[in-house]
């Protein structure tokens, strides 16, 4: 047996090895931190060492020489920005009339028997005296000879004025005058002159304003070609104080929709005669936005093919010195509190459930919010997915907690999800009864043909396609879509996706942009308008996305659906809303439905030989099937890019000479 003291002393010997170990161990550690300290010390010395020669070398004449080049590099490209907006450049490169030019027009023009006679109305202010002559001269000076000119002005105290008017008068048969007593208002002149207009057209100008030389030349040309026109409207911009053409407003075909919301007929707006004196002529109870009410009584007498859009510059208007445009109505939609009454005026003859307030982006223009039934449409929101269970738990978390409208439910259809924590959230989700849970395990990735299957599977009255990757931001984002998806000739409706860096994602689907398709003003920040405010107003265009698609059950399957054959991952939904279109519907985007767009997460991108391959084999097909590289896109203009989507302008321009 071991005695008491005996063991004490070995425990207390092994405790002394012990801190001669610990001792050493913490010699060496000090050791290497030194030697770490000391390599991080020779480290930051050879930093500032070849920072300093970098500084050297940068001010060497070498040095100076490589940051000019780089300074060029960045004002090149700078300029290039520039250049591609230039109007300037672009003017004198696309907009002259050569002598020869001139002299075929002029020989055509001869030829032409039944030349129709337009009249133009111009309107007299007292702010626009000064540039009366230039008005007047611009029609004089009118390649197209078979006009008539009446002057609308008040018995004046302007000498100068009196002076000119009589002189134009005595020197050139084609212009009269018409005085406008005092209390008389411009529509009740308008329609005095309008009564007295010999001309089977009449076109209006603005004092002040004026118009390009061959304006009526190309609004003959087209009456000619198209007898049946009823409206005709060209694209127009701007004079500075220098007489310079600024601000180029190119306008789309006829957008119905966008019409109601900006004035797009504005400038030049050529009415037909007789049809103006049947449905009344100018109305004075709507006072500064007299034009645009008559455009609005014109379109509910007309076919759409009978309005006829010019996509060329014919109209200049003047922008007065405080920097505002000069006339009573201004270049988008007249006189803001009357534009809203023609609006509402021409929605209640049309039988139109709906109010007109002002765009809150864009307060010149109009929003229009059209009325639910008090018995809403039933709308099946189909969202195909696989896996990538956060973003499918965020869309649809985000339609249960946000969504305003009462009578929807949810489709699921899972294309073949594995991860656990997925099939656990399927699996509770099955027990809530608006969601209704889809299995596909057997069909590879086929965006077209997951959605067919979930649409035939389905008895809702509308049909919303949603990609797995949208998050809800606006509550009413299915009232806002469904009020137009109800309206009459409305074939899909789609929203505005933003990017989750506030950037646009989706604004709308322009045909033929990159030799394919491309968003309008994509990648726009936030509060942006966009151009003339088409970032930020409800209107037509050729396609929408299918990341959130709102459309009736019925037209979905009267167009086949979403074509499993060709398209089975893109263009299907570009495809689908052309068909619409083909079967005279309209395709409306509102920015007044928002959400967030994680795009291509759950598929991800063309990445790999076989996804490319099929990416091309899509776009060759819908190259040739539906010409989207060649066609021109009605709700684009063809003065404004091709490959880019920022509306800026094409160099050249796709429209032919004259």
């Amino acid at each position: 047996m071991i005695r008491a003291d005996q063991k004490a002393q070995n425990d207390f010997g092994a405790g002394e090895c012990l801190d001669k170990e610990l001792i050493t161990r913490k010699n060496d550690l000090r050791a290497l931190l030194s030697e770490q300290e000391r390599r991080m010390y020779d480290l930051l010395q050879q930093f500032h060492k070849t920072e300093s020669e970098l500084r050297s070398v940068y001010n060497t004449p070498i040095g100076k020489i490589v940051r000019y080049y780089k300074t060029i590099r960045q004002k090149k490209k700078t300029q290039k920005n520039a250049k591609k907006n230039d109007y300037n450049i672009w003017l004198n490169k696309y907009d002259l009339l050569s002598e020869k030019r001139r002299k075929n027009i002029i020989a055509e023009i001869g030829t032409k028997r039944e030349s129709p006679l337009i009249s133009v109305f111009m309107r007299l202010n007292k702010r626009s005296l000064s540039s009366l002559e230039q008005s007047v001269q611009s029609v004089k000076a009118q390649l197209y000879r078979h006009w008539e000119l009446c002057i609308i002005a008040e018995a004046s105290q302007h000498t100068e004025a009196e002076t000119a008017i009589r002189k134009f008068v005595e020197n050139d048969a084609r212009i009269t005058r018409h005085v406008k007593k005092e209390t008389n208002t411009i529509s009740e002149a308008s329609n005095a002159a309008l009564e007295l207009a010999g001309g089977e057209f009449f076109a209006l100008l603005e004092s002040g304003d004026t118009i390009h030389p061959l304006a009526l030349y190309h609004v003959a040309r087209e009456v000619m070609r198209y007898p049946e026109a009823g409206l005709l409207y060209s694209d127009e911009d701007s004079l500075d104080n220098n007489n310079k053409r600024v601000n180029p407003f190119f306008k789309p075909d006829f957008n119905y929709d966008l019409f109601l919301c900006q004035n797009m007929a504005g400038n030049l707006a050529v009415f037909k005669t007789s049809l103006a004196r049947q449905t009344g002529g100018f109305k004075r109870e709507l006072e500064g936005a007299q034009d645009y009410d008559l455009a609005l009584r014109f379109y509910e007498q007309l076919k759409p093919e009978q309005i006829r859009h010019i996509p060329r510059v014919l109209y200049h208007k003047r922008i007065s010195r405080s920097g505002t445009i000069a006339a009573t109505e201004t270049q988008i939609s007249g006189n803001q509190e009357a534009g809203l009454l023609a609006v509402n005026h021409h929605l209640k003859r049309t039988g139109i459930e709906a109010t007109v307030e002002k765009a809150p982006e864009y307060p010149e223009c109009n929003r229009i919010r059209y009325t639910i039934p008090n018995a809403p449409p039933s709308v099946d929101i189909i969202i195909p997915t696989k896996d990538m269970v956060n973003l499918l738990k965020i869309c649809v978390l985000s339609i249960l907690a946000k969504t305003t409208y009462s009578n929807y439910s949810i489709t699921i259809i899972d294309n073949g999800s594995k991860e656990q924590n997925t099939l656990d959230l399927l699996k509770q989700w099955k027990n809530d009864s608006r969601i209704r849970i889809i299995r596909d395990d057997e069909t590879p990735f086929n965006y077209s043909k997951l959605n067919n299957r979930a649409v035939h599977s389905s008895s809702a009255d509308f049909i919303c396609l949603m990609n797995n990757d949208i998050e809800i931001i606006t509550p009413e984002w299915l009232n806002e879509m469904m009020g137009h998806a109800i309206q009459p000739g409305v074939g899909a409706v789609g929203a505005r996706l933003w990017y989750p860096n506030a950037t646009l994602q989706h604004a709308g689907v322009i045909t033929g942009l990159y030799t394919g398709t491309g968003h309008a003003h994509k990648k726009y920040p936030k509060g942006n308008p966009g151009y003339f405010g088409r970032a930020c107003l409800q209107q037509e265009y050729s396609a929408v996305t299918g990341a959130c698609l709102l459309i009736s059950r019925i037209n979905y399957l009267q167009a086949g659906g979403l074509n499993e054959m060709e398209l089975p991952v893109a263009f299907n939904d570009i495809e689908l809303c052309l068909k619409l279109k083909k079967a005279g519907l309209r395709n409306i985007w509102t920015p007044y439905a928002e959400m967030f767009h994680h795009e291509s997460l759950t598929r991800g991108q063309n990445d790999t030989p076989e996804k490319k391959e099929l990416a091309g084999k899509e776009l060759a097909y819908m190259q040739k099937r539906w010409g989207i590289d060649k066609n021109h896109d009605p709700s684009y203009n063809p003065n404004l890019s091709i490959t880019s989507d920022d509306f800026s302008l094409a160099w050249p321009p796709r429209i032919l000479e004259p």
